[in-house]
Formats: C-alpha cells, structure tokens, sequence
C-alpha cells in the first residue's frame, strides 16, 4: 500500500470517531510560536480524550509517523511541513479542582493554569505564569524558570498508550529531569491527555504580587514582542547561553528574517518573514562562532519537526 493509500485508508477510519475533526494539508505555522512551518498531511483535533483513545490504536496500525502538538512553543517545524499526522491537543482543556490540587488536561495553556491557581489561593505555579506554551509540552520539556520546574508541582499524569489504554504514572515514573522526560525517552509514543498538580494554599494577594514580578521581568528582559521558540540553546554547564554569543559578536545577527535577539542573545526571533531555514543556519553560524570563542559546544533546546 502507498503512503497516500495508507493515508486515505486511515482517513475513512478516523471519519466514524465522534469528537474528532480532521483536516488535511493545514498550514502549522499558526500553530506554533515561531509563526513558521509548512502543512501537515493529516490534521486532527480530538476535542475529548475518549477521542484520543480511539484515534491511537487506528493511527499505530497504520504504521503512519506522528507527532503530538500543543502550543507550539518549544519547536521549529519545517518549511516542507511534516509529513504523517498531527495530533493537535488545543480542545483538551477541562480542569477540575480537588483540595489543593489540580487535575488539568494538557491542551490547557500553562499561563491560563497559573491564573487558575492564583484565583482559587493555590501557590507553587507562579513560576509558570509567563512560559508559553500547554500543560502538555511543559510535561514533555519539565518546563522551569525562576528556580521553578513542572516537576515541583507535578504529582502524576494519565497518559494513552498506542492501544488506547489509560497508563497512571506517578512523579518518579514520569522520570523528569533538566528539560527531559519519559516521553522522550520512551521508544513507544504515549500521549498525556492529563496531569494533576499537587500545590499549596496561599495568599492570593502573594500570589499575585510574585506573578507580576516574574512577569515584569520576562518582559525586560525577554523578546516577548517578536514570534520565538523560547530560549533557543540549553544551558551549558557553567555557562549562561547570552553571554557566549554576545562575546561571539552575535547580538543582533540576521540571516534572513531570523535574528539573534538585541534584548536577550539567547533568543532568535522572527522579525516577520522568517523561514526555518534562516533559522536553522542561523543556528548553526551561533553554534560555529561560539565554539571558536570559548569551546563551549551549543546544543539546540526547541525540538525540530519535519525535514531539515
């Protein structure tokens, strides 16, 4: 059977699950931070999480590759777009409140989940107040900052493995560490459909003060007006990435519309017409440069999608 039959094939399967809508040949640009990235083949949009149990075993029996989209703020996507599926989690987004904890789905956005806790006195989330991106990519990456990470709060997730069944990790299992996690350790691919985070009672008058400090100083600090995939090289052991590309005379540098940021050298940004080769070459003149400097050897923190 060809790809294209396969794709089809799958297609007409998919069409009898209820709560799920399909798209093919969309545009992931929109999708994603950065605001770059050609089409997927096959777009779909479980709106429940009966719907993701439904769509995995069909999609593993198709032997199709796919990946698991969120907010899109970790992440490069090609210019060629990606070729299989695109599980897109956006409708994923009930929560329910028990005691100090919150049983969030991951399509929710970590800043919606942060003013969640803040309104119900719940504190230990104000870290994740300004990170963009879903509960789901910051379970993925152990998103962190300000001396906080997701696996401070987390207490478990329920995630679905490729025959649809329900897998209850706890904490541990979960195996978070600096920007890592079982989910991309694992060679099987399990999609977290739920997390539920374990937090404290507070003041909401504390909360929110410590919130809009945080806030504050991303944005002085942060190129938060342009498109971006967040910091774009992981932090090498005792190093800070800006500083090193400043020292390499990098601040500022464009190829294309991709720019190394002029407010934070750890940043490249978007300035309107970026395509993710300019990025990724870019990238790769940081990575040369650097290493002349200092020997330090860069390593990309945002996730590549599709060709490059």
């Amino acid at each position: 059977m060809t790809y294209n039959s396969t794709i089809n094939s799958l297609t007409n399967k998919l069409a009898k699950i209820n709560s799920l809508q399909i798209a093919e040949h969309k545009i992931l640009a929109k999708y994603a931070s950065f605001k770059i990235g050609g089409p997927a083949d096959l777009f779909l949009t479980p709106e429940n999480i009966t719907a993701v149990r439904k769509i995995l075993p069909l999609i593993a029996e198709s032997k199709l590759p796919y990946f698991v989209l969120g907010k899109g703020s970790n992440l490069i996507i090609s210019d060629l777009g990606y070729r299989g599926i695109i599980i897109y989690t956006g409708k994923l987004n009930n929560y329910q409140i028990k005691e100090n904890s919150i049983i969030a789905e991951t399509g929710l956005e970590l800043k919606d989940i942060a003013e969640i806790a803040y309104q119900n006195s719940l504190t230990g989330l104000e870290f994740a107040g300004g990170i963009p991106g879903s509960l789901g990519g910051a379970l993925y990456m152990n998103a962190g900052a300000y001396g906080g990470e997701m696996k401070d709060v987390i207490q478990s997730a329920e995630l679905v493995d490729e025959t649809g069944e329900a897998q209850n990790l706890k904490l541990q299992q979960l195996k978070l560490s600096y920007r890592n996690s079982l989910l991309q350790q694992q060679e099987k691919n399990w999609l977290a459909v739920k997390v539920t985070l374990q937090l404290k009672t507070g003041k909401k008058t504390a909360i929110k003060t410590k919130m809009e400090d945080l806030q504050q100083r991303r944005w002085s600090k942060q190129p938060l007006e342009f498109p971006s995939a967040g910091s774009i090289f992981k932090r090498p052991a005792g190093y800070y990435t800006g500083p090193l590309i400043e020292k390499a005379g990098l601040k500022g540098f464009q190829i294309g519309g991709a720019q190394v940021s002029k407010k934070h050298a750890g940043f490249i940004i978007n300035t309107g017409s970026a395509t993710a080769a300019d990025v990724i070459n870019l990238i790769n003149k940081i990575k040369q440069e650097v290493y002349k400097i200092s020997g330090v050897q860069l390593e990309i923190e945002p996730r590549l999608l599709g060709e490059f």
